[in-house]
């Protein structure tokens, strides 16, 4: 009897001891799953547990809390009383964060009973589960767009950072897992939204790094090197955004802001031959491509070949009639003709010669006049355009008709 009531004891302190190695995490798990649950308490129970017993299975449930209140904020969505999105984001990422933990102890091999290594499969197989629903339901991506809506860019890309890094966890990598979660068209977006708030973050680095994954894809390609680029000028890392530059023309020789942008570095650099060149490669591989003539045109102007540029303007006319710019191209090379010689009449004493200086000033402004006149036709919302005929108006608006033209102009304007 003595030696039954002595192994009873024992028993009863092996179960004792059991009942009380995670009493926290239990305490946790009550609050949680209370009628009406209590999320800081149950933090606070985990936090506790987790400084006496730092387990996979304890970072799990610490997780869990987090999930649990996505899980009714979600509920309060459904029922149409409104998710606290910040709330339910910045649990998101809690639960995440303790997941990682908990997977990276799970798979630290320990010894069995029978003296095996093993890992705690158990444990990283549920968190599996858990990272998935997080990725179908796009809890990270919500998140990121509440961020984004409260400016605040930083926040708005790790959200969208942390939804498209979980088909890279080493723990989704299955093959049942991976077919779940395609690098669609979708993913790729998401991905490319990042790299946009860590744009706007200017978290530079950040930036590069997921641009830099984006470049070749076909994504928003011709945006995502654009920004590239503004990311190295960023950075200062010369040598990358001509790389980047150079490339994207190539890439994209009907999108003349790389090789504007590359021509436009050469020139305030002072290699304007290299510009031309470049221009000059652009024109003979891509003859009818309208804006690198226009392009050409700009340079030519202001390096003051104007009968150069005036051709250039017609060759891009040629390739597009409906080139607004290079229209207004060919109105601002009189145009600015125009305005050097009324800054040289206004050298001249001699009276005769002054006034003489005045009608030719007049009668190339008079000639600019049809050029930026179609130039609106083609662009009719396009300011730049409709300033430029407000002052030629007015200039002539003792000519019959003219006064008429300006006050539409102006009424256009106020409009706009």
């Amino acid at each position: 009897m003595k030696k039954t009531l002595i192994l009873a004891a024992i028993v009863l302190m092996s179960a004792g001891c059991y009942a009380q190695k995670n009493p926290l995490v239990k305490k946790a798990k009550s609050y949680i799953n209370s009628e009406k649950p209590d999320f800081s308490a149950a933090r606070v129970a985990i936090e506790e547990a987790l400084q006496a017993e730092p387990t996979a299975e304890n970072y799990y449930w610490a997780g869990m809390i987090g999930y649990q209140e996505v899980t009714n904020e979600n509920y309060n969505q459904m029922m149409g009383q409104g998710a606290d999105q910040a709330k339910a984001g910045a649990a998101a990422e809690e639960s995440y964060n303790y997941w990682l933990k908990a997977d990276e102890l799970a798979m630290i091999p320990k010894l069995d009973k029978k003296g095996r290594e093993v890992v705690d499969q158990k444990t990283r197989n549920n968190i599996v589960k858990k990272m998935s629903e997080y990725y179908k339901n796009q809890e990270f991506v919500k998140y990121g767009i509440y961020l984004n809506d409260q400016k605040d860019y930083a926040g708005a890309y790790n959200a969208f950072k942390l939804h498209v890094s979980i088909p890279d966890l080493p723990m989704m990598q299955t093959e049942k897992i991976q077919k779940e979660m395609p690098r669609d068209t979708t993913y790729q977006q998401y991905k490319y939204y990042a790299a946009i708030f860590a744009v706007q973050a200017e978290m530079h680095e950040d930036a590069i790094k997921l641009l830099e994954e984006l470049k070749d894809g076909d994504r928003e390609a011709v945006a995502v090197n654009q920004f590239l680029y503004q990311e190295y000028v960023a950075v200062k890392d010369t040598a990358k955004f001509l790389e980047t530059l150079q490339n994207a023309i190539v890439r994209f020789p009907a999108e003349p802001w790389f090789l504007q942008n590359l021509i436009n570095y050469y020139i305030f650099s002072g290699q304007e031959k290299t510009a031309v060149d470049y221009l000059a490669q652009a024109i003979e591989r891509e003859p009818n491509v309208a804006q690198y003539h226009h392009i050409k045109g700009n340079l030519d102007e202001n390096l003051g070949n104007y009968e150069e540029a005036l051709k250039d303007f017609d060759e891009a006319l040629r390739c597009d009639p409906k080139l607004a710019d290079a229209m207004a191209g060919k109105g601002r090379v009189y145009y600015n003709q125009a305005v050097k010689l009324n800054e040289e009449a206004a050298m001249i004493s001699d009276n005769k010669a002054y006034k003489k200086a005045l009608e030719e000033m007049n009668a190339i402004f008079r000639k600019s006049l049809p050029f930026f006149e179609q130039a609106h036709e083609l662009a009719p919302e396009d300011r730049t355009y409709l300033q430029t005929l407000k002052g030629l108006y007015y200039r002539f608006r003792s000519e019959p008709g003219m006064q008429d033209k300006y006050d539409a102009v102006v009424e256009k304007i106020n409009n706009l």
